[in-house]
């Protein structure tokens, strides 16, 4: 079993990277070249695939917390003969400030131990494991520096206390005195084309990261000024910290294979960039930081796409833009809490996802102002996705929630052609003179009429998962946030009530009958509803209560167990702090539109089935 459950992680980032470390202070995730990467540290997965902790001997217990809008983490450790503080932090380039934090980010964990009172006996032990677990390194010692190389990745450690490194590990026994500080710094590059790694003082990388998030920070103080502040600054910089900083590019996970149920085998790798999750995060940005970070989303899946033909419109790529992410097992690791296999790659490359149509262009239309003048080449791309709409919508496809067994006619993959033909229509003439809003206008319509025909159950009293289908699905909640239905049509409103009866247990909503724990962005997703339908009362109280569901460190994950509370899947989860921050905003206009016309609207409730 894996040190530590899934929330008990605190995650750092420095641009191209992200760090786990538990509350026991054991580092257990680190992939150092890039998100994507090969772990050196893959404790998380296998107990055997590496891990770096510094801890006290014996019984304590942990409080920590990051350091004020930043991601450096402090955590402080109590025994009974004393207190020390740990301090983590991802180095970030010296100088780097504000929008160009995380473009050139050294590779290096800086940890830096304080002695707070009593003395403390202390124990380091460092197990680096290349190519996720599969590779032990020779270990040597210079000057006090411990080197480590296997295949594409070295590796130096040096610290204030000397190591006995033997069989690929270093250990240390220390005390801690009140006063007395004790720096480390390990730092990572590649071994073939580079210098040898970074080697700042630890103090140093801990300051100028401190420096950093905060002077990004400072850019956006003033930008989101609504309902739930403090929960969407912080989702904000959790959300630069999964940013890839050479390219723009957000990461779905900072990690792979975390299970959505405990001993199952829907453990997926989420280090990549998803276009579903494209629209919905320029508005996260467009909210709670500001336009230069949507402008480099915008400009970032422009490259990846490319010139789009008749071929399916690409719905994942690498952070650099990579098509190909095909998936492979780790067989040699045991996965969390024996949950296997354990994938590398993400076979969902090559599935047609039709509601990534509307993602890009519903994300152009909120970019509009940016986009003008609009280069040619965003001309072809956002006519290109229409047409392929026109043509398109009648075809099955895996869906959102990316089906392996058999493509379906899913309500939401419509709803979402709806929105890429409904944005073009609205472009007209901007998308230059190819552009065929009459024949887009023609299919924006015919697919309005289907979905309201086939989409709409009446037994049920809402609309499902898929055409002709009774089975219930969270999806259909994007109906109103994307325009498609007001959320107070009477029709929004029973599948509303009806999906809130069926799905939801303390405010955490399933995607469908038989998903194993509560989906946070679709929790989010019913908040919004609920206060565009009206009920904004209610909705504050429901985000209220999800809002506590993050860990102390306020982070969530993918999924939430809706009997125990925990954490599951990959984590962080961009889609969950995403669905936050654009709640928080949908809230703050709803509670506007109230006021301003100074009465509240009728709840909804749900209507026994039909």
């Amino acid at each position: 079993m894996p040190s530590g459950r899934i929330g008990d992680h605190g995650f750092l980032a420095d641009g191209r990277s992200a760090v786990l470390v538990d509350r026991a202070g054991s580092v257990n995730w680190w992939c150092p070249q890039r998100f994507d990467g090969p772990s050196i540290f893959g404790r998380l997965l296998d107990d055997d695939a590496g891990h770096w902790s510094i801890q006290p001997e014996g019984h304590f217990t942990c409080e920590r917390s990051y350091l004020e809008d930043t991601l450096v983490l402090r955590s402080t450790f109590t025994t009974g003969h004393g207190s020390v503080a740990v301090t983590d932090a991802l180095a970030l380039e010296p100088g780097a400030r504000g929008h160009d934090i995380g473009r050139r980010s050294p590779g290096v964990l800086g940890r830096v131990v304080e002695g707070l009172a009593g003395e403390v006996p202390m124990r380091l032990d460092y197990r680096p494991r290349f190519e996720y677990g599969r590779v032990t390194a020779y270990l040597t010692e210079h000057d006090g520096v411990i080197e480590a190389a296997a295949g594409g990745s070295r590796l130096s450690l040096r610290g204030d206390v000397p190591l006995e490194c033997r069989q690929g590990d270093a250990t240390a026994s220390f005390t801690v005195r009140a006063g007395d500080t004790y720096r480390f710094t390990l730092g990572h590059a590649s071994t073939y084309d580079s210098g040898p790694p970074a080697s700042p003082d630890a103090d140093r990388v801990v300051a100028d990261a401190v420096t950093g998030w905060r002077s990004w920070a400072d850019l956006h103080r003033d930008q989101y000024r609504g309902l739930f502040h403090d929960q969407v600054r912080h989702s904000a910089i959790i959300l630069q910290g999964m940013t890839y900083g050479p390219s723009g590019a957000i990461v779905a996970a900072a990690t792979t294979s975390l299970p959505e149920q405990l001993g199952g085998d829907r453990n997926y790798d989420y280090r990549f960039v998803w276009v579903r999750d494209f629209s919905l995060t320029l508005q996260a940005l467009w909210r709670a930081a500001c336009p230069d970070e949507a402008n480099r989303q915008f400009a970032w899946v422009a490259r990846a796409m490319g010139r789009i033909g008749d071929e399916p419109v690409p719905i994942m790529y690498g952070v650099q833009g990579e098509r190909d992410l095909t998936e492979h097992p780790l067989d040699h690791l045991s996965g969390y809490a024996d949950s296997r296999p354990v994938f590398v790659g993400n076979n969902a490359w090559k599935q047609r996802q039709s509601d990534v149509l509307g993602e890009i262009l519903d994300a152009a239309w909120l970019m509009r102002h940016y986009l003008d003048p609009m280069a040619p080449e965003v001309h072809h791309l956002l006519r290109a996705l229409a047409d392929q709409a026109t043509r398109d919508w009648r075809r099955p496809d895996s869906g959102m929630w990316e089906a392996r067994d058999a493509e379906r006619h899913y309500v939401s993959s419509k709803v979402q052609c709806w929105t890429a033909l409904d944005r073009a229509v609205r472009f007209g003439p901007r998308l230059g003179d190819q552009a065929d809003v009459t024949r887009w206008a023609a299919a924006r319509d015919e697919i309005r009429e289907a979905v309201l025909t086939r989409g709409w159950h009446e037994e049920l009293g809402a609309f499902t998962g898929a055409f002709d289908s009774d089975d219930l699905d969270a999806s259909v909640l994007l109906m109103p946030l994307v325009g498609f239905l007001p959320a107070d049509d009477p029709r929004m409103r029973s599948t509303i009530a009806v999906i809130e009866r069926e799905l939801s247990h303390d405010g955490l909503l399933r995607r469908w009958n038989g998903d194993p724990a509560g989906f946070v962005i679709c929790s989010f997703w019913l908040v919004s509803c609920l206060g565009l339908a009206g009920e904004v009362d209610r909705a504050k109280q429901l985000f209220t209560q999800l809002a506590a569901r993050v860990n102390d460190l306020g982070l969530f994950a993918e999924q939430i167990d809706q009997a125990t509370g925990e954490q599951l899947g990959n984590f962080p989860q961009a889609f969950s702090h995403i669905g936050m921050i654009n709640a928080a905003g949908r809230l703050t206009e709803a509670a506007e539109r109230r006021d301003a016309a100074g009465r509240p609207r009728q709840a909804v409730r749900a209507e026994p089935a039909r």
